[in-house]
């Protein structure tokens, strides 16, 4: 019975070994993977969120590193390992919720929530509440049954809002397959949680390749979505932007109002179907580059009293609702950030008068435009 006691523990010792090395080598290589898309791409946008996501794959690979050193080690404390791993799982989960905010698409309400000052005291104080038993437990040996899986409460804390935002991720970029796969990835996570939580017999180590292979592909999708997204939807600058305006009958006899953009990468000519208001003030802005010497429309100032006077543009809010319509029409709407997309097409589109007399104009040249 002895012979087969330590025969049960090497074979369970080999287990622990190669899932080790396996833990360590992979996930330090997914690490240093993410880290150098961030630096090749993300560095340069001040874009810090890869980071966090990387730093969470570390923790995993140190486990493993862990787990390689138990193997092989004679002291055989299984409060110490399993202590070890309940910090860097910890490490893991907030590390993932402070890459959150670094998302660009967030959904409603909760992106409130994750964009607001209080979101490091969110995420940090249950860390606290969590990682300061364990440390605890480890050095006593002790510690209350309700308090024995805090990794896993905070873990399940960390599913609930990395589901919902790399779903809001991937529908925003128009890549439903992905987003459907994340849901299964976080399903499978929530899976293995459930089942460590509820103490179940079953293979756990199997369960956490599985789901850590998984996530770890989930993130690079999502790092090359976001790579995507950079090069499709690069705003071109205003020497290379090129419009074409056209209205006609449509089969129904219906008269369509439709702008032609050029100098996007990829698809070569972009078509924006637009409102007959929206197409009209385009047309002005065009008209007055084209025939009138290139001058300048106004815009009615606030509380300007009721005068003879007509102005070009009632509202400089018409002029956003403009840009907000050829954003819908080339990403789809709300597919679109103000700071990576609005705000860029606006300043390649129009100039305002450096007097500051509410004074606005194309700024394509006119060779760039065509009625």
């Amino acid at each position: 019975m002895i012979s087969n006691v330590i025969s049960f523990l090497n074979i369970d010792n080999e287990i622990l070994s190669f899932y080790g090395w396996w833990q360590f080598s992979v996930c330090l290589f997914a690490f240093i993977a993410l880290l150098a898309i961030w630096w090749e791409i993300g560095k340069k946008q001040n874009d810090f969120g890869q980071v966090w996501l990387a730093l969470s794959v570390l923790c995993w690979s140190f486990s493993g590193a862990i787990e390689v050193y138990y193997a092989y080690t004679d002291v055989k404390n299984p409060l110490i390992l399993d202590g070890w791993r309940s910090v860097l799982s910890l490490c893991n989960s907030l590390f993932i919720l402070l890459a959150l905010p670094w998302f660009r698409y967030l959904p409603e309400p909760i992106g409130h929530i994750i964009k607001s000052k209080y979101w490091r005291y969110i995420v940090g104080l249950p860390f606290l509440f969590s990682i300061l038993p364990t440390i605890s437990r480890m050095i006593s040996g002790e510690m209350l049954a309700m308090m024995n899986e805090l990794d896993v409460y905070y873990a399940l804390f960390t599913l609930v809002f990395l589901g919902y935002v790399l779903w809001e991720s991937f529908i925003k970029r128009r890549l439903k397959t992905l987003a459907v796969l994340s849901l299964v990835c976080i399903a499978i996570v929530l899976i293995a949680q459930i089942y460590k939580l509820s103490g179940y017999s079953i293979n756990l180590t199997l369960f956490s390749a599985i789901f850590k292979t998984s996530l770890i592909m989930i993130f690079f999708a999502l790092a090359l979505s976001w790579v995507k997204e950079l090069s499709e939807n690069v705003i071109p600058e205003t020497p290379y932007f090129k419009i074409r305006l056209e209205k006609k009958k449509n089969e129904k006899g219906k008269f369509e109002q439709s702008v032609f953009l050029k100098g996007f990468p990829g698809k070569n000519i972009r078509k924006i179907k637009l409102t007959p208001a929206m197409y009209e003030l385009f047309l002005k802005f065009a008209d007055k580059k084209l025939n009138h010497d290139n001058e300048w429309l106004e815009i009615k100032p606030k509380n300007a009293p009721q005068s003879q006077k007509v102005f070009d543009i009632n509202d400089y809010n018409e002029v956003k609702r403009l840009v907000i319509a050829l954003l819908d029409g080339l990403y789809g709407k709300e597919n679109w950030t103000t700071s990576h997309h609005l705000n860029p097409l606006k300043n390649t589109l129009f100039e305002m008068s450096e007097k500051r007399d509410r004074k606005i104009r194309l700024a394509i040249p006119s060779e760039n435009i065509s009625l």
